[in-house]
C-alpha cells in the first residue's frame, strides 16, 4: 500500500495490509487465518465455535502453515473462557480480538503477557469504555455486519466516524465491506483497517459447509435479516428456520419461547453441518454482493488492488 493509507494498525500488528480476516464462528479455522496472513493481512481464528482441545489444536496447525502474525477472537461470555485464555497465553498468541463482553475482564491480564488487545464495539459509548479498559484499538462493527450484532443498529457510514471522533486510539472498522471500494470507503471515514467477514465466508478455506457458502453467493438484497434482538441480535439469512421465527414473533412469543425455539447448536447445525432448513445461517447484508467463490489470497489481492485503482481517481 501507498504510504498515503493507513499505517497505524499495520505498524501496532505488523502486517502488510490493514485488512483482517473477521474470527468468525464456524468459518475461521487454521486453514482461513493461515491462508489471509501468508496474503499479507491478518488471519483471526474464530474461538467462538472451539472448545479448548479444538482452539489448540488450530493454533498449532496455524503456526504450521504460516510464518506470519495471527490472532485469536474471543466472545467473553463463553463459558470456557479461562480455560482459553490459559491456552492462548501459553501458545504466547500476539493478538486478540475480544467481543461480547467487558473489556476490564482480560485486557490488563493479556496486555501484561505482552499480548494485543483489540475489542469490538458497536456504538459510541461502548469504545470509549473499551479505550478506558486499555485495549490498543477497537472494532466498530456496524449494523450491516453478519453474526452476533449490537443492538444500536448504527450503520457503518454512521457509526466510523462517530467512533473516530471519540476516541485516540486505532479504528478498525468492520460491517458490510467486502470490496476495495467498501475499504477505501472506510478509510475516508476515518478507519485505519477494515475487517471483512462475510467475503471470508465465501472462500475455499473458510471451514464452513459448502451448502452454507453456495447459499452465500446465492443471496440478494434483503434476504438477510437482524432478528432475535430479546436475546442476542443476530443477522441471518431467511431460511425455515428464520420462518420459524418470524411466526414465533406473530404469536407475541416470551423470550422464553424464542430461546426455546432457537435450542441449541442451531448455527453449528446450519454453517458447519449444512442443514439449510432448520440451521442458523449467519451472514452480512454484503452477501448480496458475493457471487463465487474465491481463495483468500485471491480476495485479499483483489480487494487492495481496487482500493489502489480507485485511491488515483480523482471525484472532485
Amino acid at each position: 500500500m501507498t504510504t498515503s493509507e493507513p499505517q497505524r494498525v499495520r505498524d501496532l500488528l505488523g502486517i502488510h495490509y490493514p485488512l483482517i480476516q473477521g474470527g468468525m464462528i464456524w468459518a475461521s479455522g487454521w486453514k482461513l487465518a493461515s491462508a489471509v496472513s501468508n496474503a499479507g493481512g491478518l488471519g483471526l481464528l474464530g474461538a467462538g465455535s472451539m472448545y479448548p482441545d479444538v482452539l489448540e489444536e488450530h493454533i498449532q496447525k496455524c503456526k504450521a502453515a504460516t510464518d506470519k502474525v495471527f490472532g485469536v477472537n474471543v466472545p467473553l461470555l463463553y463459558p470456557n473462557i479461562e480455560e482459553l485464555m490459559e491456552i492462548i497465553l501459553r501458545e504466547k498468541i500476539p493478538v486478540v480480538f475480544t467481543s461480547a463482553g467487558n473489556p476490564k475482564t482480560w485486557t490488563s491480564t493479556l496486555k501484561q503477557a505482552g499480548v494485543k488487545v483489540i475489542h469490538v464495539v458497536s456504538s459510541v459509548k461502548f469504545a470509549l469504555k473499551a479505550q478506558d479498559a486499555g485495549v490498543d484499538a477497537v472494532v466498530a462493527e456496524g449494523f450491516e455486519a453478519g453474526g452476533h450484532n449490537g443492538r444500536e443498529e448504527t450503520t457503518s457510514m454512521v457509526l466510523i466516524p462517530a467512533v473516530k471522533a471519540a476516541i485516540d486510539i486505532p479504528l478498525i472498522a468492520a460491517g458490510g465491506i467486502g470490496s476495495g471500494r467498501s475499504m477505501l470507503a472506510a478509510f475516508c471515514l476515518g478507519a485505519d483497517a477494515v475487517q471483512v467477514g462475510s467475503r471470508f465466508v465465501a472462500s475455499h478455506e473458510a471451514s464452513s459447509h459448502p451448502a452454507f457458502k453456495e447459499e452465500v453467493i446465492k443471496a440478494k438484497e434483503g434476504d438477510t435479516v437482524l432478528t432475535l434482538k430479546e436475546l442476542a441480535p443476530v443477522r441471518l439469512l431467511k431460511n425455515p428456520f428464520y420462518d420459524e421465527l418470524q411466526q414465533a414473533y406473530a404469536e407475541c412469543a416470551s423470550p422464553e419461547k424464542l430461546r426455546e425455539i432457537l435450542g441449541r447448536a442451531r448455527a453449528k447445525r446450519g454453517m458447519f453441518e449444512g442443514d439449510l432448513t432448520d440451521g442458523e445461517l449467519e451472514i452480512g447484508q454484503v452477501s448480496c454482493t458475493i457471487n463465487r467463490l474465491q481463495s483468500a489470497a485471491e480476495i485479499v489481492e483483489e480487494m487492495v488492488a481496487e482500493c489502489r485503482q480507485l485511491q488515483s481517481v480523482s471525484y472532485l
